[in-house]
């Protein structure tokens, strides 16, 4: 059989062909394999993406300081429930289903306990404001136990000092009520709390219910009937999404109101007491990057906030007639002029 031999630039054409089909056909696997390589941190939270987005930046912040670059070494995947609690579970389970390697979810105690009945597996970060351990979700604050772990910024615990400021900011009030949304998981025990702190301070507080924006406007137009009414807003993050509305409703029937989050006196809101949200999310950021790297959240004990800040806008104060008292503005973390 007689064989004819290829030129030796068609033989070298023919093997660079070759070399580069098979690099062709290998580049998207080692792309795929590289992009599948990076963590994904699942952010499961009852609030809205559009109130959140500074409390975001400091949960990012804290995933940096522990090493982790959204984009070059971490991705993160974000569930809304946009105030409908009842959609976490589900949201939960999806990133189950994504095989996310973390689920953090910060200051939704909520969505903490949706991730918890969603995988016994996946390591879970909260930041809750009530007792972890009677909401089921650790063990112990030291050992917490189990694949959970976290912080916990005890809004339950401060709701007592906050009636207190709130009466000295306003000691001609006649009638002091709080806004509290009853589907929220803490309700009763943020309820228990303030109507033993009440108890001890020698005055009653009256529960309005809130859980939509109507029912935000008609707990006001309540308030406005009677002249001396002060509010105290239960921490909420639904509360937080709304609180150009609430601050606006307040200067709008002159009734002084005091909250947990600092957010709503930079929207206007009269005064804040409780700890620094920026600091909690870091926290859960710092933490969430720490659990990346190998640690176990049953060995990471629960970590509580040092942080706590007192903001009163003065220029409210003003507005609504208010004077706030010399004390009120020594103890203040800052003051809003």
């Amino acid at each position: 059989m007689k064989r004819t031999s290829l030129p030796l630039h068609a033989n070298i054409k023919r093997r660079e062909f070759i070399t580069l089909l098979g690099g062709a056909a290998a580049w998207p696997l080692g792309a795929h394999a590289q992009q599948a390589a990076m963590p994904v941190v699942g952010y499961l939270h009852s609030g809205s993406a559009e109130a959140s987005s500074a409390l975001v930046a400091a949960f990012r912040k804290g995933l940096s300081e522990a090493g982790f670059v959204e984009g070059q070494n971490v991705a993160l995947e974000f569930r809304w429930a946009a105030g409908q609690e009842d959609r976490l579970r589900e949201m939960a389970a999806d990133l189950v289903r994504r095989r996310v390697a973390v689920i953090a979810t910060p200051a939704s105690t909520a969505g903490a306990l949706a991730a918890k009945a969603a995988t016994a597996t996946i390591p879970i970060v909260f930041a809750v404001g009530g007792d972890p351990v009677a909401a089921g979700l650790v063990k112990s604050l030291n050992r917490p136990g189990g694949n959970v772990t976290g912080i916990s910024f005890q809004t339950v615990e401060l709701v007592g000092k906050e009636l207190d400021l709130l009466r000295e900011l306003a000691p001609q009030a006649k009638r002091f009520a709080a806004l509290v949304n009853p589907n929220l998981v803490l309700a009763e025990a943020n309820v228990k709390a303030l109507q033993a702190s009440a108890a001890n301070l020698g005055v009653s507080v009256e529960i309005l219910h809130a859980s939509t924006v109507k029912e935000i406007d008609a707990a006001f137009a309540d308030l406005a009937h009677e002249a001396g009414s002060a509010l105290l807003i239960s921490p909420d993050p639904f509360f937080t999404g709304r609180r150009a509305q609430l601050a606006t409703l307040a200067a709008r029937y002159a009734i002084p109101a005091s909250y947990t989050v600092r957010e709503f006196v930079e929207t206007g809101g009269l005064m804040s007491y409780g700890p620094s949200f920026q600091n909690v999310y870091q926290l859960t950021g710092i933490y969430t990057g720490r659990v990346l790297k190998g640690d176990k959240p049953a060995d990471l004990p629960v970590q509580q906030p040092t942080k706590f800040d007192l903001v009163i806008n003065l220029t409210t104060a003003r507005a609504i007639g208010i004077t706030v008292p010399d004390k009120l503005l020594a103890l203040a973390d800052e003051v809003i002029e």
